[in-house]
């Protein structure tokens, strides 16, 4: 186990939830108000799991907690989407080819990245692409009614004529819906010119509302515009995130999470900032080294290993939690890039309390390659997929 993630992991272990559920509009949800609230110190607050595990998947690799509420969970393993309400139960599998990486936009559109075979002037190519998958077809909501209403193939959105090899080298590794319905994809691949026609391969890419390629982001910094800014680019979030609500944030700005690069920042918040000329992308800064504040931070250089997923939270905690596939743990950071949790209400301390957890194996609170990460009514949800498994947990903090 990771010393520096696993210190309250031991603690959390006799505190094995067992949950029934209630019936909501989508599904049946995940009550969790029979604890009785402790007395807390900074032994205490950790995120400790609920059982029962769900664990009826191949290699799940992506997870989301949609608009409707549901979950959402990408099992690499058998190509398949799956749906299930905030109790586990399962309502639906939709199989889409090669699939990557899912998000829903506020039209409850399921977006998911994966391939597609195709033939062009006699020449057959597997090439990434965008579904679009609509969840009422026959009138009842719902993945198991669900049609694919649009695909997107790269690289037809930026230019015509005949793809290449190279262009079958090109993967779609994550995607990200901001509030106004227009979304980000990242890109990778073997050509990173930075002067190439599209961009480089390996970037984020932007979406309109009606699915039209508007752009690859370029980032300015001090050095001034860099074209090929993003190395292996993964895990992508913005900071429109359920629970639905008419104030849900629309700015542009997202996380993403590099792998596989030398990098000392493997996870970065980019602003996309208004100006006469058009959005300028930035890195945004975050405080760092202040250790009466907090003991880690986001921007420490080297935090990171291989950090495959990122998600932010939508119930105006402003948590930032990051699941490393190398490191087997889950990272979690306030609003501040403090990681750790404000100390209970009443306390003296101004130091944020280290809530981050992990290690290699099958325990309830270790992992094997995690590679999702999502969150909802106080729940944390990680695809597990080395141990085939989603696991759940919740702050000692957030029981009433």
């Amino acid at each position: 186990m990771n010393s520096d993630t696993a210190k309250t992991a031991g603690a959390c272990l006799s505190l094995l939830i067992i949950l029934t559920g209630c019936e909501g509009f989508f599904g049946k949800k995940t009550p969790t108000d029979f604890l009785d609230e402790p007395v807390y110190d900074s032994r205490t607050v950790a995120y400790v799991p609920i059982q029962p595990v769900w664990d009826n998947f191949t290699y799940p690799t992506d997870i989301i907690a949609g608009w409707d509420e549901l979950l959402y969970v990408v099992d690499q393993g058998t190509e398949e989407i799956v749906a299930l309400d905030q109790a586990g139960e399962e309502l639906g599998r939709f199989r889409v080819q090669g699939l990557t990486a899912i998000t829903q936009d506020r039209r409850l559109d399921i977006l998911a990245t994966g391939t597609i075979d195709t033939t062009i002037s006699g020449t057959d190519f597997t090439l990434p692409a965008i579904y679009r998958i609509n969840l009422n077809k026959t009138g009842e909501y719902g993945l198991k009614n669900a049609y694919i209403s649009k695909k997107i193939i790269h690289p037809f959105y930026y230019r015509s004529g005949t793809p290449t090899i190279s262009d079958e080298a090109v993967s779609f590794t994550g995607i990200a819906v901001q509030g106004n319905n227009k979304y980000y994809v990242a890109r990778n691949g073997p050509s990173n010119a930075p002067s190439q026609f599209g961009g480089p391969d390996n970037t984020i890419l932007v979406f309109d509302d009606t699915d039209k390629f508007q752009t690859p982001v370029f980032v300015t910094t001090n050095l001034g515009l860099i074209r090929d800014y993003f190395k292996s680019p993964q895990g992508l979030t913005t900071a429109a995130q359920p629970p639905q609500s008419p104030a849900v944030s629309s700015s542009p700005d997202f996380i993403f999470a590099s792998i596989g690069t030398t990098n000392v920042l493997r996870v970065q918040y980019i602003a996309a900032i208004e100006t006469p000329f058009g959005i300028s992308y930035q890195v945004q800064n975050f405080p760092t080294g202040d250790t009466s504040r907090a003991d880690h931070f986001l921007y420490e250089a080297n935090r990171f290993e291989s950090p495959s997923d990122v998600t932010l939270t939508g119930d105006g905690t402003n948590y930032l939690f990051v699941v490393d596939a190398a490191k087997d743990s889950v990272f979690q950071f306030n609003g501040l890039g403090y990681e750790g949790v404000n100390p209970p209400a009443g306390s003296n301390s101004r130091k944020v309390i280290q809530a981050s957890f992990g290690g290699t194996g099958a325990g309830l609170t270790q992992f094997r390659e995690p590679q999702g990460v999502a969150y909802i009514n106080r729940i944390l949800y990680v695809a597990d997929a080395g141990n085939s498994r989603v696991l759940r947990f919740k702050l000692t903090t957030d029981f009433e």
